[in-house]
């Protein structure tokens, strides 16, 4: 008899079924036992009345993994309104050691730190795994709209010789003698391959060396990078960009439609055209400093409100950041040489995706460089290729873990991320 899943069980009302699974729950009463399996689609229950089967119950521990073989017969209290009758249980190996914190009550109870010190278990709440069932779907989404519009999959080294971003710290590691760094992103790369490709996209990790301990940050996360070739300017990435939120997040609704519910969350409507403010606004509505260089957390939400109100949208473009704040690659506005040709996109007040345009003639990367006092042999490499033609092109990149925690409304990144790396945290 084939295996079964605890989702499947309606369509098999009336069969001798197979479930196999974590053992997520146990009900001893007088003269029945109720025995949840939990597996990777949900929940199954079984009726236990044979008294010896009832004792076998008795002894399982929670996370026990076991077997458990009946026909599924209806009951509309029972998880999916489906049950095991008569059923017969194997343990299929070692009597678990119960966890540090009850999985199977709707929420957990333990603190984050505890959670995270204990990842591989807390990782099989419902509701954990439900936000990494979320990032899955969003990420199928991500490359399926952009294979759709003719773009090239990459992968690019994480071990690099230079810091790619200015500004940014790095992780230095050993190199056969050498000094090397993960890579901060794929943006040198990236570019490169928009000479071969015209337009590519990249699902990778990104390491950031810098001094935050936030709830919005991490050491290390998931970049959701692309960059296309022959555009006039960064609103042609805004339009791509906007297509790719549609698509990620229609593929969450598709695939993932069950988690978002788990964990209370909606999938916001992305209309045809996203509302955009330039710069200076943004730091208007935010009544910011009208002299800073970027927004502080607090703009960013004051913005967020002011596209939810005056645009019903959850989403809103920042434009024409200030060059001084941007990194040297970064494309300036004709017309305003003190501001760039670049954009934040916010997402329910919070910062989700930096892009623009980028320089793509070798004078102009030289004089760059020159102006932010920066030498050119640690970029040579990179800055070299744009002597042999390269389109106006221009790109984007979007922290995966940072989208899930505002789609699905957590309020700290690692609450959303596996096995998260920060400042204090190596393990597990």
């Amino acid at each position: 008899m084939r295996r079964i899943h605890a989702s499947q069980l309606p369509a098999h009302l009336g069969r001798s079924v197979r479930l196999a699974g974590w053992v997520h729950r146990r009900r001893l009463l007088k003269s029945v036992a109720f025995l949840v399996v939990r597996d990777a689609t949900g929940l199954g229950q079984a009726v236990v009345t044979d008294p010896a089967a009832r004792e076998a119950v008795a002894r399982l521990t929670e996370e026990t993994v076991v077997e458990v073989v009946g026909t599924a017969t209806g009951n509309p209290a029972a998880p999916g309104g489906v049950e095991l009758t008569e059923p017969s249980l194997r343990v299929l190996g070692e009597p678990a050691v119960p966890p540090p914190f009850d999985l199977y009550r709707p929420t957990l109870n333990a603190s984050l730190p505890t959670q995270l010190d204990h990842a591989a278990l807390a990782l099989r709440h419902p509701r954990r795994a439900a936000a990494l069932r979320a990032g899955a779907a969003a990420v199928a989404g991500f490359r399926a709209t952009l294979d759709g519009a003719g773009f090239v999959e990459v992968h690019t080294p994480k071990l690099v010789a230079a810091a790619t971003e200015s500004g940014a710290d790095v992780f230095p590691v050993g190199y056969f003698g050498r000094s090397a760094y993960l890579a901060q992103s794929p943006q040198f790369y990236k570019q490169l391959l928009v000479g071969v490709f015209e337009r590519v996209y990249e699902v990778g990790p990104a390491f950031r060396a810098e001094p935050h301990d936030t709830a919005r940050h991490l050491a290390q996360f998931t970049s959701l990078d692309a960059e296309l070739g022959f555009i006039d300017d960064h609103r042609d990435v805004m339009a791509v960009l906007r297509d790719v939120l549609a698509g990620m997040l229609g593929a969450v609704a598709d695939r993932a439609a069950g988690s978002l519910a788990t964990l209370g969350g909606s999938v916001p409507d992305v209309p045809a055209e996203l509302p955009a403010v330039d710069f200076p606004q943004a730091l208007a509505i935010a009544g910011a400093d009208p002299g800073a260089l970027d927004l502080d957390p607090a703009a960013e939400r004051a913005v967020g409100q002011w596209a939810a109100r005056e645009h019903g949208c959850d989403f809103v473009f920042v434009t024409g950041y200030p060059m001084a704040k941007r990194p040297f690659y970064t494309h300036p506005d004709p017309a305003r040489p003190a501001y760039s040709n670049s954009f934040d996109l916010l997402f329910r007040g919070v910062e989700l995706v930096t892009g623009g345009q980028r320089l793509h003639r070798y004078p102009d990367y030289r004089a760059a460089l020159a102006a932010a006092g920066a030498p050119l042999d640690p970029y040579r490499p990179y800055v070299e290729a744009f002597r042999h033609g390269m389109p106006p092109h221009g790109g984007f990149a979007i922290g995966l873990e940072r989208f899930v925690a505002r789609l699905v409304g957590a309020g700290n990144v690692r609450e959303v991320t596996a096995f998260p790396r920060d400042r204090n945290r190596l393990t597990p």
